[in-house]
C-alpha cells in the first residue's frame, strides 16, 4: 500500500479539504476524505494578508501556524475516519494558503508551516509545490490538470474538467494524452465576496440569490474588458488581480443597480469566461466535468451550460465517480506521491516551464 494525505485550502478561503489516498500500483484509490472550516479569526487574517499590510511578516508566521493547527486537525479526522495509524502514511502534501501568486515577477508564496505540521502530526510533510515550477520559467499554476489527466484521462474520450473554486481553471483533456489547461479567471471570488457584503454570507448557496437576479449588460462587457481573458496560455491568475477593488473599480457606474441583479452578473462573467475558454480550446467537446465549490451552485452551471451553447453536457465530476469537493486535495495527494516517487509534477505546456520538474520539499518527522 501507499497511502498519502493531501490537503487543499484554496482561493474560496473557507478551509481546508483533505483525502486520504492509495496510489499502490499506479491506481488511485480515496480512502477517506475530511473537511474542517477556518475559524473565523483565522479567515478573516488570511483574507487581510491577501493585500499589503502593516507587520505583515510576524501576522503571516502567526497565521501559518494557525493554519498548520487546522490541517493537522484534518490530518487527524482522516486518520480516524480511515482507520489508519499515522505510521501507515507515507506522505502529508499540502498546498498552503496562496497569499500572493506572481509569477511575471517571478515568486508565488503560500503562507504555510510544513516543520510544524510535521511535529504535529507525526508524518513526512511535503510542501511548496509551485516555486520549482516558477524557477523553471513557468506559472506554477495550475496543477491540477496533470492530476486531472491521470485521475479522469481515457483513451478515445476528449473531455474538458473545469475547477471552480476562488479562481476557475479548466483542464481540456484530448483523450491521446494531450494536456492544455489554464486560469480561465474568476470563479467564486466575487460572487463569494459580494453576498458577503450585502448579506454577511461567505457563499451564496445553490446559486439562490444570484437566480433571483437579472443581468446588467453593461456591467458585464465592462468586466469583459480585463485584458487578463484575452491573454495565450500559459497563464494563471488568483486574488492579486480579482479583489474587491478590481470590482469596485468596474461597478462605480452601478452604485444604484440591484444587488441580486449584479450577484447574477458576476456568475454570467464566471461562466462566460469559462466558456469562451472552452470554445476557444476545445470546440468539439461533448463534456465539461465541474469539481470544487462552483459544482454545487446550480444557477452557475444553468449559466455555463447556456453559454456553451446547450449542446454540452455539464456535469460533476461525481459523473466519473469522484465528488466534486475532494478532486484538489486528492490532486495534492498524488502530487506528495509523484515527489516521493521522484516523478515530475507539473506539465510545462501547461505551466510554460522549460520542462519537466519534481515539485515540493520535504519536511520529515
Amino acid at each position: 500500500m501507499a497511502f498519502y494525505i493531501g490537503l487543499m485550502s484554496g482561493t474560496s478561503l473557507d478551509g481546508v479539504d483533505g483525502a486520504l489516498a492509495d496510489f499502490d500500483g499506479g491506481a488511485i484509490t480515496t480512502a477517506a476524505a475530511a473537511y474542517i472550516p477556518f475559524p473565523a479569526a483565522l479567515r478573516a487574517e488570511l483574507m487581510a494578508l491577501q493585500a499589503a499590510g502593516p507587520n505583515e511578516i510576524e501576522r503571516e508566521a502567526l497565521a501559518a501556524n494557525g493554519l498548520a493547527a487546522v490541517y493537522a486537525q484534518c490530518v487527524a479526522a482522516l486518520l480516524a475516519e480511515s482507520g489508519h495509524s499515522a505510521d501507515q502514511i507515507r506522505a502529508v502534501a499540502v498546498h498552503g494558503q496562496t497569499i500572493r501568486h506572481r509569477p511575471e515577477l517571478g515568486f508565488t508564496r503560500q503562507t504555510n508551516n510544513p516543520a510544524l505540521l510535521a511535529e504535529l502530526c507525526g508524518i513526512d510533510v511535503i510542501a511548496d509545490f509551485r516555486s520549482r515550477d516558477i524557477a523553471a520559467g513557468g506559472q506554477g499554476a495550475p496543477l491540477v490538470p496533470a492530476f486531472h489527466q491521470a485521475l479522469f484521462g481515457q483513451a478515445g474520450q476528449p473531455r474538458v474538467v473545469a475547477n471552480i473554486g476562488g479562481i476557475a481553471n479548466i483542464s481540456v483533456l484530448d483523450g491521446e494524452g494531450g494536456v492544455i489547461g489554464f486560469d480561465t479567471g474568476p470563479g467564486n471570488v466575487l460572487m463569494d465576496a459580494w453576498i458577503g457584503r450585502h448579506q454577511g454570507k461567505e457563499y451564496d448557496e445553490d446559486g439562490a440569490w444570484a437566480a433571483g437576479g437579472r443581468e446588467i449588460p453593461a456591467l458585464l462587457n465592462a468586466l469583459l474588458t480585463e485584458p487578463y481573458f484575452a491573454l495565450p496560455a500559459p497563464k494563471s491568475t488568483g486574488r492579486d488581480l480579482f479583489h474587491e477593488q478590481w470590482l469596485d473599480s468596474k461597478l462605480a457606474p452601478h452604485v444604484h443597480d440591484d444587488p441580486a441583479d449584479i450577484q447574477f452578473t458576476l456568475t454570467k462573467l464566471t461562466a462566460l469566461t469559462l466558456a469562451d475558454a472552452i470554445h476557444g480550446c476545445a470546440p468539439r467537446a461533448g463534456a465539461v466535468y465541474i469539481c470544487g465549490g462552483g459544482a454545487y451552485n446550480g444557477t452557475l452551471l444553468r449559466e455555463l451550460t447556456v453559454a456553451l451553447g446547450g449542446k454540452v453536457k455539464v456535469e460533476s465530476t461525481s459523473a466519473l465517480g469522484v465528488a466534486p469537493n475532494r478532486v484538489e486535495a486528492l490532486a495534492f495527494a498524488w502530487l506528495g506521491y509523484r515527489y516521493m516517487e521522484r516523478l515530475a509534477g507539473n506539465l510545462p505546456a501547461v505551466t510554460g516551464a522549460t520542462g519537466p520538474r519534481v515539485l515540493g520539499a520535504l519536511y520529515s518527522r
